[in-house]
């Protein structure tokens, strides 16, 4: 993956440059808040995705830098509100931003960030961008509010579950992708191509972060193995464990999910019989089918050095360890 590598290093700098300029307008009251979940770092997978359609349709212009950057500080904001609607203590092995500022601050400061995204966006002066960002604003939330109304529920099929990750986590990769796209002058097959690719590896990503849930490296890298158990969330490796699950053990299982009461040694239990089971690989094996969406979704490119690292972000997510 060296050109991904290297286009990383590349970039890195100047995403994190921008994403400081930018928080910097911010009011002093919200900067702190902002500041911190900025400082936890991550990927910075959307800005890259942003940049790579853009370069790859021939756009070379270092205005890119912020466009790229704010579904990066909407990610940022959905980070913040997140963390205390799962009421979680640490993110990315700092303290979640709600235990040091408050959830009160935190829920404003996230909201802060949504505004600014748009008002990054809204100074390209093309309609078409600014839509690409208020559309995946309202998915984004329409798909948290759905992952909210089916939490701790067994009775709905893979399917649904799908729909909420295509809200809750693939839309703001599918936007940053289209932005870039856009940004650069693409047709409608080109545009209509990056949105293609950016909703599949967008899907792709979330299971294997679902598989990666039931990781015993989970722990080393500030999340509890087996959170979704724990906060009531059937992922396909839950869906696919309760499909074998037969008499007393299924019905107890039932319960414990629906009610919230499973012990810290039953968690444990079930990861140890999810990996037993395969269940995590057959996850991934899920992806890959979205995976190979995205790579036919490139097709559409020519070929340059930007299309063989966006080839390799499929390859990243992939074989994803955390």
């Amino acid at each position: 993956m060296q050109d991904l590598l290297e286009y990383l290093g590349a970039i890195q700098p100047e995403v994190n440059k921008t994403l400081i300029n930018e928080v910097s307008t911010l009011n002093t009251l919200v900067q702190p808040v902002a500041t911190h979940i900025l400082a936890a770092g991550g990927k910075r997978l959307r800005p890259l995705l942003a940049i790579l359609f853009a370069k790859a349709l021939g756009y070379d212009n270092k205005d890119i830098y912020p466009l790229a950057c704010s579904v990066e500080l909407l990610h940022s904001a959905t980070l913040l509100h997140d963390d205390i609607i799962d009421d979680a203590d640490l993110r990315r092995g700092m303290p979640a931003a709600h235990t040091l500022f408050g959830s009160t601050k935190t829920i404003l400061a996230g909201d802060a960030l949504l505004a600014l995204a748009n008002l990054i966006v809204s100074r390209y002066g093309n309609p078409k961008l600014t839509e690409c960002i208020s559309r995946a604003i309202i998915e984004t939330a329409t798909g948290e509010m759905a992952e909210i109304e089916y939490l701790r529920s067994t009775n709905h099929p893979q399917e649904t579950y799908i729909d909420i990750i295509r809200g809750k986590t693939a839309w703001m990769i599918q936007a940053s992708c289209q932005l870039g796209a856009i940004v650069a002058g693409a047709d409608a097959r080109q545009e209509q191509a990056a949105c293609e690719f950016g909703m599949n590896l967008g899907i792709a990503f979330q299971i294997v972060d679902d598989a990666l849930d039931f990781s015993p490296s989970a722990g080393a890298i500030g999340k509890p193995v087996a959170g979704d158990l724990r906060e009531g969330k059937l992922t396909p490796p839950l869906h696919m464990y309760l499909a074998t699950l037969q008499g007393e053990k299924r019905d107890k299982f039932l319960q414990k999910f629906a009610d919230g009461s499973f012990t810290d040694a039953e968690v444990d239990a079930v990861a140890g019989e999810v990996r037993a089971l395969g269940l995590d690989q057959a996850t991934r094996d899920l992806a890959d089918q979205y995976l190979e969406k995205a790579i036919d979704a490139l097709q559409v490119f020519d070929n340059c050095r930007e299309k063989t690292a966006l080839n390799q972000t499929v390859d990243y997510v992939k074989n994803r360890s955390k």
